[in-house]
């Protein structure tokens, strides 16, 4: 089955990627900035829908920065609810269309999700996941504007 979407939970990945937003407090809009624009670039870069779910509490709900039609989407859990409650309910009704991937190291979350059925990636697991594909797209970008360099200046 293919891969339809992946669910993170937000500030699970945060607390596991220090190097994010460095020296910014993990609940803070830098960092979750920080972290929208990166699985914005992953997301273009795997062409796989990516949900992000944070915990609500204090949490500001301002429209990422990136607006564009493509980003990723962001929710945020209201009052009496959790990230975790939001990230069942969406990999519960993700199934019927293909295989879901959570993201999160809470290990209660990752054995409810996959008892529907869903992949289950930890933290670590991910952030590498991302950085190795991030890191082959810019080396394809790298070897095809060399090749379009070197074809320029052979036809002139």
């Amino acid at each position: 089955m293919a891969l339809v979407r992946i669910l993170v939970d937000g500030y699970s990945l945060l607390h596991n990627w220090p190097e994010l937003a460095e020296g910014s407090p993990r609940h803070s809009e830098t960092a979750r900035d920080a972290l929208i624009e990166i699985l914005t670039q992953y997301q273009d870069a795997c062409g796989t829908p990516v949900t992000i779910f944070f915990d609500g509490r204090g949490a500001r709900r301002t429209k990422p920065k990136n607006e564009a039609g493509k980003s990723v989407e962001v929710l945020y859990s209201n009052a009496g609810q959790t990230a975790d409650d939001l990230i069942e309910r969406a990999a519960h009704r993700f199934q019927d269309y293909g295989e879901v991937l959570v993201v999160t190291d809470d290990f209660a979350e990752r054995n409810t999700v996959s008892g529907f059925g869903s992949s289950v990636a930890s933290c670590g697991n991910f952030i590498a996941l991302i950085q190795n594909a991030l890191a082959n797209l810019t080396e394809n970008l790298n070897n095809h504007n060399r090749s379009e360099r070197n074809r320029f200046f052979r036809s002139r």
